[in-house]
């Protein structure tokens, strides 16, 4: 892992008598890992400790990052990308205050008292049974933001410091600083204290372990998604709402919406009001407000919301209220390429979710699409033969045609692979190819000069409960990209959560923990998930993070189910199902 000069320090002590509990019993707990040192005489500590120092400070003045041998992690999950420790215990206040100021401030409140309900749900409880009130090293948190920015859009700065003082530094600050060039990153900061603390059931008070701590962390990719499917299934907004909340914790910062799809058109288009006709019912549906109000939750927390209408095929169910949208009465998708009035609708679609949506991506789909129904109607067969096209033609035309709209109305334009594996030179240079059917993909397409999303089926895709949480967190966006300039076209992964056998009963387990193995992988620097104990010391810090989850109220499933979402195998611990 990559520290900074104290950790050093603090790691060069002789290894015969190490001080770091065997266990994760708390949440600053640190895991001990397997190493050829672990060997070494405590006379050979001085050279080492003169050798590792100066090859600090060399560092230091060539601007480079050593990587220290795999022995201790924190309990933190993903882990930051440089951090040191220490063996202190401080005491946090139930009654924590916030310093900081700013016109974008209100989002960094807003978080603070959230963090505090979950650091102090037990509560002070029992304070009106105490003649005095107990005494708390920290009191105060303090939190710097440079921006005064609170848009949220692709690539916004998400690095923060955070830094907690022993108890002979601790001053009026109350010891505990975050700082951030955006409000975002101080999201990513609180959510990183948060996980440094636990309740002592002892003391009966929250504790803050391994003080000092010092932490400088930012992302290794600037998409990091969750695709949430509810058309197959509808979700409530509150499911969708814990969901977002869960993929704070792990620093998720991109909600994939994948709105509607042949089987139910869900979500209120005034432009056109039948639409919705096509949902599954007039209970399982989404207003305007639910929209609006699932995007501002989102942001609040460093969500975008990605919002996806899949065409021309995955479309049946848009002919429930307008059935001149079918091919035929018995040949219902791909949407009629031969109607000008499809492309009105479409453009309706786009402009009254432009309204609620303002990430810069937009997702077009665009993927399985069996032309047969085209050549098999005998109105579009005609206009096919009309305009001198073939039904592949007539697939890149209504492709090509929807990022044209979608271009209009400011929107980047994102499609599923086969897009680009059809007429990779006819898309818009601003399209972004969304990688699924399997590996490979992205490397062609940033070879071509396109950006690109990693979410290959075989190692992404939650609704395949097959798939161990080990496989997800092997698996790599920059696989097969050697040049540096290629790298960074492509903006990150995303894993999916299908809803054909997912509902509301099942969705959280499905997602979780798995989702959290990818996280990992595209927040964290790429030399601490591999690496000959990688796995080893992931299995437990994942363990450790399903148990966060669970106690924070989502529904994580044992990691290590042969079948993700799978209930216990038998009574145990979470910290080692």
């Amino acid at each position: 892992m990559i520290l900074t000069l104290p950790a050093y320090v603090c790691f060069l002590q002789p290894l015969q008598s190490p001080t770091i509990p065997q266990s994760p019993t708390r949440a600053m707990g640190l895991l001990s890992i397997p190493t050829s040192s672990s060997s070494s005489s405590s006379s050979s500590a001085v050279p080492t400790l003169f050798l590792v120092c100066c090859a600090f400070f060399v560092s230091q003045a060539l601007g480079a990052r050593i990587p220290h041998p795999e022995r201790f992690l924190p309990f933190i999950w993903p882990l930051p990308e440089k951090f040191s420790f220490g063996n202190e215990t401080l005491s946090l206040d139930p009654a924590l205050s916030l310093s900081g100021n700013g016109a974008a401030f209100n989002i960094v409140r807003e978080a603070f008292e959230r963090y505090k309900g979950i650091l102090f749900k037990h509560g002070d409880r029992f304070s009106f049974l105490r003649t005095l009130r107990p005494a708390y090293d920290v009191n105060k948190l303090s939190i710097t933001v440079h921006s005064n920015s609170e848009e949220l859009q692709l690539g916004v700065d998400e690095s923060y410091n955070l830094f907690v003082s022993g108890a002979h530094q601790l001053s009026g600050s109350g010891g505990v600083t975050i700082e951030a060039n955006t409000v975002f990153g101080a999201l990513r900061g609180l959510e990183t204290f948060s996980q440094l603390c636990s309740f002592d059931y002892t003391t009966k008070k929250v504790h803050i372990s391994k003080v000092p701590w010092s932490v400088r962390d930012k992302p290794r990719f600037q998409y990091r998604g969750l695709l949430l499917d509810t058309s197959r299934h509808y979700l409530p907004v509150n499911v969708i709402k814990q969901i977002i909340e869960a993929m704070s914790y792990a620093k998720l910062n991109v909600l994939h919406w994948h709105i509607i799809d042949e089987q139910s058109f869900p979500l209120e288009v005034p432009s056109y009001p039948n639409l919705w006709k096509g949902s599954y019912s007039e209970w399982e549906r989404y207003t305007i407000e639910d929209a609006h109000d699932i995007v501002n939750f989102s942001k609040m927390r460093g969500i975008n919301v990605m919002a996806e209408v899949d065409v021309p095929g995955h479309a049946a169910s848009w002919g429930v209220g307008y059935p001149d949208l079918w091919p035929s009465p018995f040949c219902k998708q791909p949407l009629d390429v031969s109607k000008k009035f499809t492309f009105d609708i479409l453009s309706g679609i786009l402009t009254d979710m432009r309204k609620i949506f303002p990430f810069e991506l937009f997702h077009l789909g665009g993927d399985e699409v069996n032309t047969d129904c085209w050549t098999n109607t005998s109105t579009v067969n005609k206009w096919l033969q009309n305009k001198n096209m073939t039904a592949e033609d007539a697939y890149e035309y209504f492709v090509l045609k929807a990022q044209n709209i979608a271009l209009t109305k400011n929107w980047s334009p994102v499609n599923w692979e086969e897009t680009f594996n059809t007429f990779p030179s006819k898309l818009s240079p601003q399209t972004v190819v969304h990688n699924w059917l399997g590996p490979g993909v992205c490397p062609k397409a940033v070879a071509k000069g396109f950006r690109c999303i990693f979410s290959n089926q075989g190692v992404w895709y939650l609704d395949h409960l097959n798939v161990p949480w080990e496989v997800v967190y092997d698996a790599d966006p920059l696989e097969g990209i050697q040049k540096a300039s290629e790298k960074k076209l492509v903006i990150g992964g995303e894993v999916c959560m299908w809803g054909e056998t997912a509902d509301t009963s099942d969705v959280q387990q499905t997602i979780w923990p798995r989702a959290a193995a990818a996280a990992e992988r595209l927040w964290s620097p790429r030399d601490f998930t591999s690496g000959k104990h990688a796995k080893v010391t992931a299995l437990k810090r994942l363990q450790y993070f399903r148990c966060l989850l669970n106690r924070r109220g989502v529904a994580a499933a044992p990691v290590t189910n042969f079948y993700a979402r799978t209930a216990p195998d038998g009574p145990g611990s979470c910290l080692v199902q």
